[in-house]
């Protein structure tokens, strides 16, 4: 049984490009499916979550944090009475405007971007499903839900301020109430996002030997988890010992998420979705001492992984690719794959050519970005390296 507060499916605001329904799939069911089919769905397999995709098998990916995100957003979503398919459309969207190198690489096209209107991977996203996409014979992108795309644009809550110019194209066309917050079933996939990556970027971390299971007792949640393992599993194989703890750490934020949610949707009263939207704070969220205590998991995170230095050695070589690769196509815009030629051709001046440059860099893998920079400049270190 639905909360009635959840998104209706049959209430739906539409699409930008009026489609007839399916008879046995609703249209988030159809949404989600048209981004697992997507291109840039396929391509988060071989880009950066922390390390660089070639750095090991067993390290997260994007597209493996989306699937995991998915999960994690599902489970929450089912136990609130939410929608889950809409929910998990914009879970496994939520990433897809990022560039090769994860957020380093973001940080370098932003940078190349400024005097063009810079770049930002959640405008990207949505650039991604509205245009990018170019395989149906109606319309370009996927033509998804307003739902969809709201939940993809304000996730992580109201767009306030100047907009990035990709999202104010879409909100342009199709009216995403940017200055409310999203509806409940995005709101779950913002804080599955959370939930994911602070307890998988633990487990990478400890896989790179970045830091030990000695060195993460100390912090809250992780080190109560690994002393419940230890007291229910005395002498168990390290491997063995870490997944039960990390697991037990996963469980308690999800657990948390779902009674301090229940308690803030009571609390609110809500008798259908807009109340959700107009709210005024988001109503899916943590315990204030939960939040706590994964700012201090993250600040760990941050000092011992995002800023180990072997990290920050190979960041540097990669905003080296992203750094020649970007000017070289702008300069050289014929050098282009064919698919973006009527697009350079189009183009009236050099911010909208920087813009086409923009997208296809972004929406390279790290392996192809690896690839392009070392033909192209074969002398360069990063070429050498990468």
């Amino acid at each position: 049984m639905r909360a009635p507060y959840a998104t209706d499916p049959g209430l739906s605001r539409g699409r930008l490009v009026p489609e007839e329904e399916s008879s046995h799939r609703s249209c988030f069911q159809r949404d989600r499916d048209r981004i697992i089919h997507a291109s840039a769905f396929r391509r988060l397999k071989h880009k950066t979550q922390v390390f660089v995709e070639h750095e090991g098998d067993n390290y997260r990916t994007r597209l493996t944090h989306s699937i995991e995100v998915g999960q994690v957003a599902r489970t929450i979503a089912g136990t609130l009475h939410l929608n889950p398919e809409l929910t998990e459309a914009v879970a496994l969207a939520h990433d897809l405007g990022h560039t090769p190198f994860g957020h380093t690489g973001e940080d370098a096209l932003h940078e190349l971007m400024a005097p063009y209107g810079g770049f930002d991977h959640n405008a990207q996203a949505i650039r991604i499903v509205t245009v990018l996409e170019r395989h149906y014979a109606e319309f370009d992108g996927l033509n998804l839900t307003w739902e969809t795309l709201e939940g993809i644009a304000k996730h992580n809550g109201p767009v306030v301020g100047p907009l990035p110019w990709a999202l104010a194209e879409c909100n342009a066309a199709f009216d995403l109430e940017l200055h409310t917050h999203a509806g409940p079933e995005a709101q779950v996939a913002a804080l599955s996002d959370d939930i994911a990556y602070n307890n998988h970027d633990l487990h990478d971390g400890l896989r790179a030997g970045l830091f030990t299971d000695d060195d993460i007792l100390h912090l809250p949640i992780v080190g109560a988890a690994y002393a419940e393992v230890d007291a229910k599993y005395p002498g168990l194989h390290w491997n063995r010992r870490r997944h039960e703890a990390l697991r037990r750490v996963f469980g308690v934020m999800v657990s948390d998420v779902i009674s301090t949610s229940q308690a803030e949707l009571a609390a609110l009263g809500a008798t259908c979705v807009e109340d959700i939207r107009h709210a005024g704070h988001p109503v899916i969220t943590f315990s204030q001492p939960l939040w706590r205590d994964l700012q201090e998991i993250r600040a760990f995170l941050f000092r011992r992984m995002y800023r180990a230095p072997s990290v920050m050695k190979k960041r540097e070589e990669v905003t080296k690719v992203v750094l020649d690769l970007f000017p070289y196509f702008l300069d050289h815009p014929e050098d282009l794959p064919e698919r973006w030629h009527q697009d350079v051709a189009a183009a009236t001046n050099r911010t909208q050519l920087a813009r086409i440059v923009s997208d296809y860099i972004a929406g390279m893998t790290d392996r192809f970005a690896l690839q392009e920079h070392a033909r192209l400049f074969p002398d360069s270190r990063a070429a050498r390296t990468g």
